[in-house]
């Protein structure tokens, strides 16, 4: 088929923090050197911020590179970090709280804002778009595109209106094809044209796997004499316990609203686990209790993040482009945060990609200069100091490991002259159902825990009905022959929406994949034990809507 195209500089896919701090440093050089630049931006939410969902605690310094007047502009920054708290959850009903003096230095917050990431977003998007650079919320990036010479050349816009029999319907708009001397890819934590693109150039060679948690978060309207703006609060243990970790937060934001939520390693042991339920019992401990009884709670959302750090990262350049921010894997776990490195990332990747643009650079290059910039700059430190963090708490469990970091980070500041490596994937993790036992989760009282179908409403999420299931089986018998024999299917569990069921139907066991629930975390694409279950972009506009996560 011949599409219609279009020409650009630079596409970027994804308008994240990542994809729009790069756009936005581009028209910076562009109006610097008196040089037009054209810039596109993909963005597969129905608006920009519609997909981003993070804790968030944001580190803003990192705006300083970027712009000199943030400070009076009308940026969403609106609450400043009072103070920390970080406990350890010693059972359901049982608590400490850590003194300051035992924390690793990273996890205090001192000068950081409880902010919506993706209201950040929007108002980049904003700022870019005053420069001249052009935004299209709504399209899904769905296929790269290459040169002769196997370079990337761009990406095709994803067809819409197409049936679930592979035939266009009455709606059918074809998709279009966008050029680009260089095509930056920062689709967020597993990005599906970037997974595709660290396979196609091993860019991870030498790495160890990635790795991820999958993050739960809800956002509640509190009674006001339970609400203290700007306090931080972190948790470790509870429920997370028996070949499970990860941790828990509650931050407490403008106009009497906290954010409460939970990250699982995806790199848990037992297949009858189910980080959802985990997440709703977690709510019930009192440390979280006590500020969320009686309020109302507003949204639910999930998303899977890049947790490997420094260790797991690939190279990310490529002949024709960049991987940068969390589709990268830049985010500094020690720290619990990813904003700040994305925007760094974007900022690294522009000012590579400005500089050759103005000398005249001929598109299809690998840009092997921008990983001399990353290393030379303070992200590559950051991470290099973090390095251990996770292979630490992976290895030693969250009692030693987290000692040990406290030693790394408050002794060392981060450079033990030890690096450890966490070599097994979170997919090879999963043990065998016959050698855990069941997990009994309560049932959801309607007032701190809930169920999986009220959450996904309170998301927003949206797929037009007809299209073809974004969640494609390399083999169709393989959740049935294999995943339920050995695992009890565990896509029933680790799914945060509800997506995939094994049901009966005269008498035979049968997967179903209810993809209009998905909400885009790609747990699936990434715990499946089988490796059988790839995510790809439904049609541009669908998934979830978030508000104000």
């Amino acid at each position: 088929m011949e599409r219609e195209s279009m020409e650009f500089d630079v596409v970027i896919v994804g308008a994240g923090p990542a994809g729009l701090a790069t756009a936005c440093r581009l028209m910076q050089i562009s109006k610097d050197a008196e040089k037009e630049i054209t810039v596109c931006v993909v963005e597969k939410g129905s608006e920009v911020g519609a997909h981003i969902l993070s804790g968030a605690v944001f580190q803003p310094d990192v705006l300083d590179e970027l712009f000199n007047d943030w400070r009076d502009s009308d940026i969403p920054l609106n609450t400043k970090v009072s103070h920390d708290e970080i406990y350890l959850l010693n059972s359901d009903t049982k608590s400490r709280l850590m003194p300051n003096s035992l924390v690793p230095k990273t996890m205090h917050n001192e000068g950081n804002y409880i902010i919506s990431v993706g209201n950040l977003a929007r108002w980049l998007a904003n700022r870019a778009e005053a420069m001249g650079v052009e935004i299209f919320p709504g399209f899904a990036a769905s296929e790269l595109l290459f040169n002769e010479d196997n370079s990337v050349k761009g990406i095709l816009i994803g067809d819409m209106g197409v049936g679930e029999d592979g035939q266009p319907k009455d709606s059918y708009m074809p998709g279009m094809e966008l050029h680009a001397k260089y095509t930056v890819f920062s689709e967020g934590c597993r990005g599906h044209l970037g997974k595709q693109l660290i396979q196609k150039y091993h860019l991870d060679n030498g790495k160890t796997p990635q790795h991820y948690g999958l993050g739960f978060k809800e956002i509640w309207k509190i009674p006001a004499e339970q609400h203290q703006q700007g306090k931080v609060v972190h948790t470790g243990g509870w429920p997370l316990v028996n070949g499970s970790s990860g941790g828990g937060f509650l931050y407490h934001m403008e106009d009497n609203q906290v954010a409460v939520g939970l990250i699982i390693d995806l790199s848990y042991k037992n297949p009858h686990l189910s980080p959802f339920d985990e997440f709703q019992r977690y709510k019930t401990h009192p440390v979280i209790a006590q500020t969320l009884t009686g309020g109302e709670r507003l949204t639910y959302g999930a998303r899977a993040i890049a947790k490997g750090g420094l260790n797991s990262l690939p190279k990310m350049s490529f002949p024709g482009g960049l991987i940068i921010g969390c589709n990268a894997g830049t985010l500094n776990f020690a720290k619990i945060k990813g904003t700040h490195t994305a925007i760094k990332s974007g900022i690294i990747a522009a000012t590579t990609l400005g500089e050759g643009l103005i000398a005249g650079l001929e598109g299809g290059k690998d840009l092997d200069c921008f990983q001399q910039r990353f290393e030379e700059s303070w992200l590559h430190e950051e991470l290099y100091q973090s390095r251990n963090f996770g292979p630490a708490l992976h290895k030693f469990g969250t009692i030693v490991g987290g000692a040990f970091n406290y030693i790394d980070q408050n002794w060392f500041g981060g450079k033990f002259p030890v690096t450890f490596r966490d070599t097994t994937p979170d997919y090879a993790s999963m043990g065998l159902a016959s050698e855990y036992n069941k997990i009994d989760y309560p049932k959801p009282d309607g007032k701190l825990s809930f169920d999986k179908l009220s959450s996904v409403y309170l998301s927003n999420t949206y797929h037009e009905e007809g299209q073809r299931c974004h969640l494609h089986l390399k083999d169709q018998s393989i959740p049935i022959s294999v995943n339920l024999v050995k695992f009890d299917e565990p896509a029933q569990r680790y799914c945060p929406a509800g997506v995939y069921e094994v049901v009966e139907d005269a008498g035979e066991k049968k997967f179903v994949i209810n993809g209009q629930n998905c909400i885009h975390c790609k747990t699936c694409d990434i715990k499946d034990p089988s490796q059988n279950i790839t995510w790809v972009t439904p049609e541009g506009g669908g998934g979830p809507n978030y508000p104000n996560m």
